[in-house]
């Protein structure tokens, strides 16, 4: 009987210590994962399991970042990288971390990075000695112009503010002008017509209050910071008129982002405008006299050209450099002062023609300019090389494509696709184009062993080949090639390079579908003849 009580004593104490365990473990659970590691660990070193703690892979084989492979596959993968630059590999590195980190638990969706692409040759591409200054997209300037750029991107410089500063510049300043009544025809001012309603009403107040030397005033319309920037810079691109304005502004910004208000700043010129102004005519006056008096708008054009050329001198420190007063009052300025000048010209002579900003080794600046067949491209900075050039005048964007790229708003205007007056004039290296290819013998699809049949005539179609080269090649470092037909096709192909919509077009799908994490491309377009392209795409896929 004793022996019967103390077997019940012992089951009711251990009932009472499972009792109170349980407890503990519902107030820290914590105390319940620390069990369960030691029941765990006790298992596997029953069954003689050896532990990699690093490894941290699935038992399907999928690691944290969602790529399929073992330790060997992601060396490999890494050993892959020595085609980019140290600062590449890093920062790709950390952007993958920093997507999985916050969207760890969310999705098995595999993360990665795109990056503008590199320019190489494809020895330096397939021995992996990619050099560390990589530029964009392809573009190169040639030796005899590099380094003629020197175009500033718009400078916004914003700070946020509290809501009691907020309430008392709501007082303390008001709209200024309102350009109220003002209209500018799309066909002169493009990049007014880019705009919404209300950025158009705030590009006529900031215009109007630029005319007013007013530089502080609230904005007349509700306008977020980043919107607010593309509006200021339609104003700037379109009126070179406005010398005395820099390509720097300032707004301050409440905690929502909304502007309350808007600083204009001016240069030196505004401390006596009037006979800035006097001065800044005067000289433009005395070149477009002499234009009016042609018959053409061709021969009014280039006759600006020469004009503007011979006149002014590159000088990479010039003051006021990015405004067309330095190109026509001081004579030395840098690409965004010839732009601008030749640009202010043009629009005096009645000519439409547009400042354009992208990417040309350096930041850069050029004009597109309408004639009556179309629009064509005109660079007078690189123009002004030795006596003076026709190489970069009146092009397509064909011809350009190896070393200008459109940028910012600039990707908006016009496609340059006029044929009547281009090449009218030689070029300086006799019979050849900018692109070092013979105008009158450019290469065949026959030279390449290609037929027209297998050229592709849509942009779904070269999407497709596109997608299927990438899938089918795999990660690594490698080329593919091919050949499409016709004018809109090509400015449909080269648009999409230059607004990235050639990523949802195949690059997003094939890297989803390849579970890669980084990749680097460059592309080079060349024009063939009757109306062919040939698109060499060099890529690392990793």
């Amino acid at each position: 009987m004793n022996v019967l009580k103390k077997i019940l004593y012992a089951l009711l104490l251990f009932f009472i210590l499972c009792c109170a365990l349980i407890g503990l473990c519902a107030v820290k659970p914590e105390m319940s994962e620390k069990i369960a590691d030691k029941l765990h660990l006790a298992q596997e070193e029953d069954d003689g399991a050896d532990v990699d703690d690093s490894a941290d892979v699935d038992s399907d084989g999928e690691n944290d970042n969602g790529v399929i492979g073992d330790g060997e596959e992601q060396d490999s993968l890494l050993a892959d990288t020595s085609d980019a630059s140290e600062d590449d590999e890093k920062d790709a590195a950390d952007s993958v971390q920093e997507d999985k980190d916050s969207t760890e638990g969310k999705s098995d969706k595999p993360v990665y990075e795109t990056r503008p692409a590199p320019v190489s040759n494809s020895d330096e591409w397939q021995t992996g000695n990619v050099p560390n200054d990589l530029r964009i997209y392809g573009i190169t300037a040639p030796a005899d112009v590099a380094g003629k750029n020197g175009y500033q991107p718009i400078q916004d410089n914003n700070s946020e503010i509290d809501d009691e500063e907020a309430a008392w510049l709501q007082n303390e300043i008001d709209v200024g002008q309102t350009g109220d009544g003002l209209n500018f025809d799309a066909r002169f001012y493009p990049y007014y017509a880019m705009l919404d309603d209300t950025g158009k009403h705030l590009y006529r107040q900031i215009y109007a209050n630029a005319m007013a030397l007013n530089g502080r005033f609230a904005p007349i319309e509700s306008v977020s910071v980043g919107s607010l920037r593309n509006i200021f810079a339609a104003v700037y691109n379109d009126h070179p008129e406005l010398f005395w304005m820099d390509t720097a502004y300032s707004c301050k910004y409440k905690k929502n982002g909304q502007c309350a208000e808007i600083n204009l700043q001016f240069n030196s010129t505004a401390d006596n405008l009037e006979q800035e102004k006097l001065n800044f005519e005067t000289k433009a006056k005395a070149i477009t006299d002499g234009a009016r008096v042609l018959s053409s708008n061709y021969d009014k054009e280039k006759y600006v050209h020469n004009s503007l050329i011979s006149r002014v001198d590159y000088d990479a420190s010039a003051s006021m450099n990015q405004s067309a007063y330095s190109a026509l009052v001081n004579g030395r300025t840098v690409c965004a002062g010839y732009a601008r000048a030749y640009q202010y010209m043009l629009q005096q002579l009645g000519i439409p023609c547009y400042y354009c900003t992208g990417y040309a080794g350096e930041n850069h600046a050029w004009n597109i300019v309408a004639l009556d067949d179309g629009y064509y491209n005109v660079d007078t900075t690189w123009d002004d090389t030795g006596a003076g050039t026709y190489d970069y005048f009146n092009k397509t964007d064909a011809d350009y494509a190896r070393t200008h790229l459109r940028q910012e708003l600039s990707v908006n205007l016009p496609p340059c696709n006029g044929t009547a007056y281009r090449n009218l004039e030689p070029d300086s290296g006799g019979d050849t184009d900018n692109n070092d290819v013979p105008v009158d013998g450019r290469r065949r699809l026959a030279d390449l062993g290609v037929t027209p049949e297998s050229a592709f005539t849509t942009l779904e179609d070269y999407y497709n080949n596109c997608y299927n080269n990438l899938v089918q090649t795999g990660k690594g470092s490698y080329r593919f090639q091919n050949v499409i037909s016709g004018e809109a096709l090509f400015q449909n192909v080269y648009g999409a390079y230059q607004t990235e919509g050639y990523r949802q077009g195949y690059m997003d799908n094939a890297l989803s579908q390849l579970n890669a994490t980084y990749y680097l491309m460059n592309w080079a377009i060349e024009e063939l003849q009757d109306g062919y392209y040939l698109i060499t795409h060099d890529v690392l896929i990793q």
